[in-house]
């Protein structure tokens, strides 16, 4: 065999050798690729589920922060409704003519005077001297103070044993506290 053979001939091996090892890194990078493709395609596909579920999630979180405001503004309109109603009727008792003034006067030292308690009245009351008159002024032997309070309206009894605040503001407020919510019941139906 000549050098020329033998050369030729390990040309021909190495040139198979190189295609044989192109082939394998071909084979193993098409395998890398289509590996990394699928986890690319799982990655992707776990990705939109997530981005699917936080998008659903943000939008609950924004739709239930939308009804809590919501239920704040008419809560609190609601209550602007009951605080006008109040108002109207603090504003109506303070301006009751003589014989409404003197019949609910009447009525509550009926009702919560004791005997010998001092009644010291609201600055806005006007009708003290008529107060004096009352049968239950006499029966109680109630006694008027010269002391004048800035309260809302009404007055105030002081007694040997305790002190009773009648103005006509801690009266709605007793009467806002029981009875506000049977009030907001039947103006706020749904």
């Amino acid at each position: 065999m000549s050098t020329q053979m033998v050369v030729e001939r390990i040309l021909s091996d190495a040139e198979r050798e190189a295609q044989a090892i192109i082939a394998e890194a071909e084979k193993k990078a098409e395998a890398i690729v289509s590996e990394a493709t699928l986890r690319a395609e799982n990655n992707l596909k776990e990705t939109q589920e997530e981005v699917a579920e936080k998008a659903a999630e943000l939008s609950e979180r924004r739709a239930a922060a939308a009804r809590l405001e919501s239920a704040k503004i008419l809560l609190s309109e609601k209550r602007r409704v009951i605080d006008e109603i109040y108002a109207s009727a603090l504003n109506r008792l303070v301006c009751l003519d003589k014989a409404d003034a003197l019949a609910l006067t009447e009525k509550l030292l009926e009702k919560y005077a004791e005997e010998g308690d001092e009644i010291v009245f609201a600055e806005t009351f006007r009708f003290v001297e008529e107060v004096c008159s009352l049968p239950v002024y006499d029966k109680k032997k109630l006694v008027v103070s010269a002391k004048r309070l800035p309260l809302l309206g009404g007055m105030r009894l002081v007694g040997k044993n305790s002190d009773r605040d009648l103005s006509y503001g801690a009266l709605l407020e007793a009467d806002r506290d029981r009875y506000q919510s049977k009030l907001a019941a039947k103006l706020f139906k749904a």
